[in-house]
């Protein structure tokens, strides 16, 4: 038997990747400390990355560079605790030269815990913005949700 690393799936426009709480990712009350939020919505977009066809190892080993988040603003709305199932959600909503924009939310089954709204650019490997390849944003405009 071979056991593979969680993944998500796209469902039209939206992308869903599961995550367990785990106690590592809680405070002393069992509750999911606030800045592992980031942590979850990041594994999510990598996914949702590979997901579209987009390899990251490649493109950094390429020297092309990586997305690294410019702007990002998270509510929070109920605390996720201790052995959760949760679902983080990700919809591209705009993409643009460098950069995409991006809708985050993170469900306990229907229940929304937190949202947040995310600027990715890509980035040359000193820092600065540069143009998405062509494809890649063939690739983000084949899921773009501006409906949501």
């Amino acid at each position: 038997m071979t056991l593979t690393p969680p993944e998500g799936r796209f469902d039209g426009s939206l992308h869903s990747f599961p995550v367990r709480v785990y106690f590592e990712d809680t405070d002393l009350s069992g509750i999911v400390y606030h800045a592992n939020y980031l942590r979850y919505f990041e594994r999510a977009r990598s996914d949702m990355l590979r997901a579209v066809g987009i390899d990251q190892r490649a493109a950094q080993d390429e020297g092309l560079g990586a997305y690294a988040v410019t702007h990002m603003d998270i509510h929070w709305k109920r605390p996720a605790k201790l052995d959760d199932a949760l679902i983080v959600e990700s919809r591209v909503k705009q993409v643009r030269a460098a950069s995409c924009f991006i809708h985050q939310s993170v469900r306990r089954g229907d229940e929304l815990l937190a949202s947040a709204e995310v600027t990715a650019a890509l980035l040359t490997p000193d820092g600065r913005p540069r143009r998405q390849p062509r494809d890649w944003i063939d690739k983000f405009n084949a899921v773009v949700d501006e409906g949501h």
